[in-house]
């Protein structure tokens, strides 16, 4: 009863060819769309990961900034940070200026946090999916 597993996806390609691909898609929102010639979903996916940040920044939403302490703490302050992160360029740029949110409550600077957050994850998705194209995984 020897029988062979065989794995639905197909073996990854070198890196060399995945690679480019998905640091430009965490780098440039879209870009690595663009340079898989999709151009049409890059424009959409650069499109909306930048009013979404732009949005969260002007409502002066919070950038994450890594903090330990006890376990939700962590979650919430680490995942944020690299939700943050994933935005790439942007989230870089907002730092390389200067952008720091006031210290105050309230609801506007929480969807503005969460909007941030949000436009991270979305260009997450794109990476992910600038990966699956660039592997054949995905037409």
């Amino acid at each position: 009863m020897s029988e062979k597993l065989t794995s639905p996806l197909p073996p990854l390609p070198p890196v060399g060819k995945w690679l480019p691909a998905v640091a430009l898609a965490w780098l440039v929102p879209g870009g690595g769309h663009f340079l898989l010639k999709r151009h049409y979903r890059g424009a959409i996916l650069c499109g909306c990961t930048v009013i979404l940040f732009l949005l969260g920044t002007s409502m002066r939403g919070y950038l994450f900034q890594p903090m330990t302490g006890d376990l939700l703490t962590t979650i919430i302050y680490v995942g944020g940070y690299l939700a943050d992160m994933a935005n790439g360029v942007l989230y870089l740029l907002a730092k390389m200026l200067g952008y720091e949110a006031p210290d105050i409550a309230g609801h506007t600077v929480d969807y503005g946090t969460k909007l941030i957050v949000i436009a991270g994850l979305f260009n997450l998705l794109a990476i992910v999916d600038a990966f699956e194209i660039a592997t054949g995984r995905k037409d």
